[in-house]
């Protein structure tokens, strides 16, 4: 039985353009999205994943333009798409919670003010029609007292509050997609748990999927279906979320894992990913990650490996994984998950 693909990213390319030539921000990025799932975009600073988020809703503020590939909603190609056909998507059938609550709601309107707006441009809702449905969906997230809080300005609610208020704004119409671009930052820990787990509830309740961006592993693995972890504009490896934390491929996802604190497994300190990320106007001709892994040979520097399926299905992008792999060939990326 055929899975539902809700969004397919074929070798989607984002660059920006200076004076000094082209920034290749998002490089042939492929992912799907399967209807009721959630697949989490992972990687740090700079790696395109935010970037990516932006290109599916075509948000990019100049000099960024999308220069190829395709971003398939159900068919229809969004990187082709008029500017009035995607007004007709954003909010509506694809919505976005943006990193930073603070920024993205109008300081200078109400919360019901700007939840009535979306209601009128996507369902037409008048002034009356549209308080009730705010008043509705601030109860649906959580939020105390909504017919009081729906006439508050944001800098009258808490960061938290506020993420709330940017939920309810994007389910307001009910979407089959939902992107969440760092829905935590910022946030105390216990209200990022909460978050989270509103976000869960709302998707099973709704049936929507969901892309979540983030550099945390540990919000990965309380909400997410499937995995792209990302590096330098690639992505480096696609797996689903068990085999991605029990048996990670790419030497950059183990960097990753390495580093993050672990209840089962008992460690001196943690293991950070050494050297830094490469400039994006930069990029080496071979592999993103070969100066920060511990495993590259001549092949690594000088030959960018593809994107290769598994026999489980998931893909990595590491000459290890090949014929032509000219390192140590009892070379172990990772260790096998051990418990106390």
């Amino acid at each position: 039985m055929s899975k539902e693909k809700i969004l397919d990213v074929k070798d989607l390319r984002t660059s920006f353009f200076d004076d000094n030539g082209e920034i290749k921000a998002v490089d042939g990025v492929s992912f799907t999205v399967e209807k009721g799932k959630t697949i989490g975009i992972v990687g740090e600073s700079g790696s395109g994943k935010s970037i990516t988020a932006l290109s599916i809703l075509r948000l990019l503020e100049n000099p960024g333009k999308i220069v190829g590939g395709e971003v398939l909603f159900k068919g229809k190609d969004l990187a082709k798409a008029s500017e009035r056909e995607m007004r007709g998507i954003r909010g509506n059938q694809i919505s976005m919670i943006f990193q930073e609550p603070m920024t993205s709601l109008n300081p200078v309107y109400t919360v019901g003010q700007q939840i009535r707006e979306t209601l009128k441009v996507h369902q037409g809702l008048g002034k009356n029609g549209g308080t009730k449905k705010g008043i509705e969906l601030l109860k649906l997230v959580g939020i105390p007292s909504p017919e009081e809080r729906i006439k508050a300005y944001p800098h009258e609610l808490s960061g938290g509050m506020r993420q709330r208020v940017m939920i309810a704004m994007a389910l307001a119409c009910n979407p089959e997609l939902l992107i969440a671009d760092e829905p935590t930052t910022a946030l105390d820990v216990t209200i990022q748990a909460q978050i989270l787990e509103l976000i869960n509830e709302l998707q099973e309740d709704m049936g929507m999927s969901v892309i979540m961006i983030t550099h945390d592993l540990g919000v990965v693995a309380e909400t997410c279906d499937y995995v792209a972890v990302m590096y330098g504009g690639k992505v480096v490896e696609f797996a689903d979320i068990e085999t991605l934390f029990k048996n990670p491929r790419h030497p950059y996802t183990v960097g990753l894992l390495k580093s993050l604190p672990r209840h089962d497994i008992d460690v001196d300190e943690l293991e950070p990913i050494k050297g830094t990320v490469p400039s994006p106007r930069e990029m080496p001709d071979g592999c993103r990650f070969a100066n920060r892994c511990p495993f590259a040979t001549d092949l690594c520097f000088n030959e960018l490996p593809s994107l290769d399926e598994m026999k489980d299905g998931n893909e990595v992008r590491c000459w290890i994984y090949t014929d032509r792999w000219d390192g140590d060939p009892e070379v172990k990326v990772y260790e096998p998950e051990r418990t106390s």
